[in-house]
């Protein structure tokens, strides 16, 4: 993509994209989705968020195999009054950080809703992960590990239990997101199937991989 300068003529070149994946973190309201996504994008933290009204999202760019990958992060509002706003924004995303609170059991037992409405809106073989936020709050907890990951063995989704305040498992649920959408878009052939070649996941990182070294024979 390119943007035309205000002399119509020399145009700047903005950056390509192997890939570019469109994801939402939902959940209910207060769970922790915008810090989590600062958490990601920004490497900050703060509890001075208010409730996210409607949608705001953030850009990061990835690479994984010798690929450029842009991500970018929807954070969605969970209160019920924004439902039909943030539904709409399900179309075309390939992938969901699905998130409660481990010291809520509202938040917990909405997740098969909010499951429904990711079938319902989004694209068939969008991807899920299910995080378990706020597990540094651990005197708190009223939703155990192993109701956690039954539920998300139940809705075949991945499983998480992370912390944005301490940075526990918010890069990790991302690599794992990204490194299935991969897999399953690339079985599809929308993606250039060399980027998920080989059996192994390539951790994913925030700067361009190293060129290799040249032979010195």
């Amino acid at each position: 993509m390119a943007k035309v300068d205000s002399g119509g003529g020399q145009k700047e070149s903005e950056p390509t994209f192997d890939c570019m994946f469109k994801i939402l973190i939902i959940g209910n309201s207060s769970v922790g989705k915008t810090s989590f996504l600062f958490r990601y994008a920004d490497d900050s933290f703060t509890t001075a968020f208010v409730s996210t009204v409607g949608i705001d999202f953030k850009v990061k760019t990835i690479y994984r195999n010798d690929k450029r990958i842009k991500l970018q992060i929807w954070d969605t509002a969970g209160q019920e009054r924004y439902r039909t706003i943030t539904t709409a924004y399900y179309r075309g995303a390939m992938g969901f950080v699905l998130m409660y609170d481990i010291t809520n059991e509202e938040s917990f037992n909405a997740v098969q809703d909010w499951a429904t409405q990711i079938k319902t809106y989004s694209w068939d073989n969008a991807q899920v992960v299910l995080a378990g936020n706020k597990s540094d709050r651990e005197g708190e907890r009223v939703i155990t590990p192993l109701r956690g990951r039954s539920l998300a063995d139940q809705l075949g989704f991945e499983y998480f239990e992370t912390s944005a305040k301490e940075n526990t498992n918010v890069r990790q649920v991302f690599d794992r997101l990204v490194d299935v959408i991969l897999v399953k878009v690339s079985q599809g052939g929308d993606v250039d199937p060399s980027i998920t070649s080989g059996a192994k996941a390539t951790r994913l990182t925030d700067t361009p991989p190293e060129p290799p070294k040249k032979c010195a024979c």
